[in-house]
């Protein structure tokens, strides 16, 4: 029978690969145009809410557990006037998923229940914020499905 880590390691880094998968999916349609257009006089572009989604994995779980020493603008992840391309976009997307991953399976029990802290979040120990990051990714992509549904109607 596996740890309970091993389990939870498991659980959550199949989690975020399938997150990757359902983005992938729903962005797939998209024209480079309609991947940086907002279709409605609020909120954000698909894009920036994958500049969005790349930026706070890279930080609260590359910067602050994995030690990657990436520095986080938030707010030019919705506000970037020169974005990348969509493909380099879904790239970097990728790049900080797989990253999320290699760090949740390198995790131990004691590791999961770790101390942490990071600007903004109230989350006391590892397994929290991975728990609230795979929450957040996962709140943005189904904005990202209404977005990408609205756009190729």
């Amino acid at each position: 029978m596996p740890e309970l880590s091993e389990t939870v390691s498991t659980g959550f880094a199949n989690y975020y690969e399938q997150l990757r998968v359902n983005l992938h999916t729903w962005v797939a349609s998209l024209t480079e145009e309609q991947f940086w257009k907002n279709p409605f006089p609020y909120g954000n572009s698909v894009g920036h809410l994958v500049l969005h989604l790349t930026g706070n994995l890279n930080y609260y779980i590359g910067a602050q557990i994995a030690q990657t020493g990436y520095e986080r603008d938030r707010p030019r992840e919705f506000a970037e006037t020169k974005p990348p391309t969509k493909l380099e976009a879904l790239a970097d997307f990728d790049k900080a998923i797989e990253m999320v991953k290699a760090t949740i399976r390198s995790q131990s029990s004691e590791d999961w229940s770790g101390a942490y802290s990071g600007s903004g979040v109230t989350c006391e120990n590892r397994f929290a914020i991975v728990l609230d990051c795979a929450a957040h990714a996962d709140h943005h992509i189904g904005q990202i499905l209404n977005l990408a549904r609205e756009l190729v109607r």
